[in-house]
């Protein structure tokens, strides 16, 4: 395939993305789910491609409706490498606090995200050892489906799909992305339902109802006296722009993540790996150690850049891009065929998944969140149902001027949270695990996991809870 083709792709996707961020300033329903421009574009895409407008028309001649083949093998290969992008970034240029302050403000979220993580682990491999495999005959790696689609996403469910392609499951990555999609949705409109019982119960002490909310937060385009810098100029243009510069950090992180990976894999191929077949490495995909690349230069970053060299602000922006662009291509290239033939199991994650992501944010929110329970547990139970960024916009929309722990909690949880579960080493390791040892083994250990932070998180920060609710009285 040329360059040329490779880069009329990209064009046509960035023009698939202006498109969706159009439709979106038009129709105002989607202004008031929040929904991405990226997802529209995405669904777009996905209507007039050869799924939908290929199948209605005759498919001798748009086949593939009013694209290109070539275009769709481009973009069926993008999301495997811009999840790379996204991860490598996390950690570039954030400042890591000390581990104390981390533990003592964000504590909370992390004992509530873990616990819900491990859940969706719990109910999803119960639900393929007692139903989907045995009726359904669903690969067993089904029961990781729904923390993969919930709580990593549309960029995880798409990078997972060099992972879901080794086992012979490539079926799973068109379910996680249908899994994606429902979660977002769903975590949009069930958290405004939830954002106006608060309101109504008085459940939250700074509530922003959604009937308040800014025409910008609405429409997504920021009014020019409230516009922020994208990011600053850290380095000449002369030099270096910097933009460049901070890209090629991005690509840094990656290239030692790549190294790190295929070490692993040799490592592992010369010792366990040979002596009992035992084979792990060879199915984790890049993403989660360039993430590890990513802390790594950071670390070193910390270490000797004493001109603040990087901005994360930049970083940010890169990140974005890349995100934007993988929900466009991973939305045009998911396989409606695939869905339609499972949709029952289909159907049973999707109902299974935000139930139990509804009851444990209720349940436990307040049991283990020693204060602001409801604009914090947004945040947790946002992340639990469509990636981080859910949950930021429930937190804005609960708690818009910042005034309380809220989002600073949030972010603290994300140091100890996204390395391991919501795309990380666990999410990433899961199929693999899954694989080697049986659906059995892996739900035991997710059950003892998630019965170790529900008690972590209700009986120690629970309990400064209510330590601190008896000082009030007896003052």
């Amino acid at each position: 395939m040329s360059l040329e083709v490779v880069g009329f792709a990209l064009i046509v996707l960035s023009i698939i993305l202006i498109i969706g961020k159009w439709i979106r300033l038009k129709v105002p329903l989607f202004q008031k789910l929040f929904l991405p421009s990226s997802l529209i574009g995405g669904f777009f895409a996905l209507l007039l491609g050869p799924e939908v407008l290929g199948r209605i028309t005759d498919e001798q001649i748009m086949p593939y409706g009013i694209f290109t083949e070539d275009m769709f093998e481009v973009w069926s290969e993008l999301p495997g490498l811009l999840i790379n992008v996204i991860f490598a970034s996390l950690f570039i240029g954030f400042a890591i606090p000390r581990v104390q302050e981390i533990w003592r403000t964000g504590g909370p979220q992390v004992a509530l995200g873990y616990t819900i993580s491990w859940a969706q682990y719990v109910a999803g491999i119960l639900l393929a050892v007692t139903v989907l495999s045995p009726i359904f005959n669903l690969d067993p790696a089904v029961g990781a489906l729904i923390e993969i689609s919930f709580v990593g996403g549309h960029g995880t469910a798409a990078g997972l799909g060099g992972t879901f392609e080794a086992i012979g499951f490539e079926e799973g990555q068109d379910l996680a992305l249908g899994l994606a999609t429902i979660g977002l949705l769903s975590g949009v409109i069930v958290g405004i339902i939830l954002i106006n019982w608060a309101a109504r119960k008085g459940k939250s002490r700074t509530l922003n109802h959604p009937d308040d909310i800014s025409i910008d937060q609405r429409t997504g385009v920021v009014k020019k006296e409230h516009r922020e810098s994208a990011g600053e100029l850290t380095t000449s243009p002369i030099s270096i722009e910097p933009l460049a510069f901070h890209l090629g950090l991005v690509g840094l992180a990656i290239f030692i993540g790549y190294f790190i990976l295929e070490a692993l894999v040799w490592l592992e191929d010369v010792t366990w790996g040979s002596a009992w077949d035992l084979y792990l490495f060879e199915y984790v995909p890049l993403f989660p150690i360039a993430m590890i690349g990513g802390i790594i230069i950071q670390v070193f970053i910390a270490k000797t850049d004493k001109v603040e060299i990087v901005d994360h602000a930049t970083i940010s922006r890169i990140q974005g891009l890349a995100l934007d662009l993988l929900i466009v291509s991973a939305m045009a290239t998911l396989s409606l065929a695939v869905i339609g033939d499972n949709i029952i199991p289909f159907v049973i994650l999707a109902v299974v998944g935000v139930t139990l992501n509804i009851i444990m944010f209720m349940y436990l929110a307040p049991r283990m969140i020693p204060n602001y329970w409801f604009e914090r547990g947004m945040g947790d139970f946002g992340q639990s149902m469509g990636v981080a960024a859910t949950g930021i916009l429930l937190m804005r929309i609960v708690d818009p001027e910042n005034k309380t722990p809220a989002l600073k909690a949030f972010g603290y949880k994300q140091i100890l949270f996204e390395p391991m579960v919501g795309g990380g080493l666990v999410t990433a390791a899961s199929i693999p695990f899954i694989l080697q040892f049986g659906p059995i083994p892996v739900l035991i250990a997710a059950t003892i996991l998630m019965i170790a932070f529900w008690l972590l998180g209700v009986l120690y920060f629970g309990k400064n809870k209510a330590e601190k609710n008896h000082s009030v009285r007896d003052q």
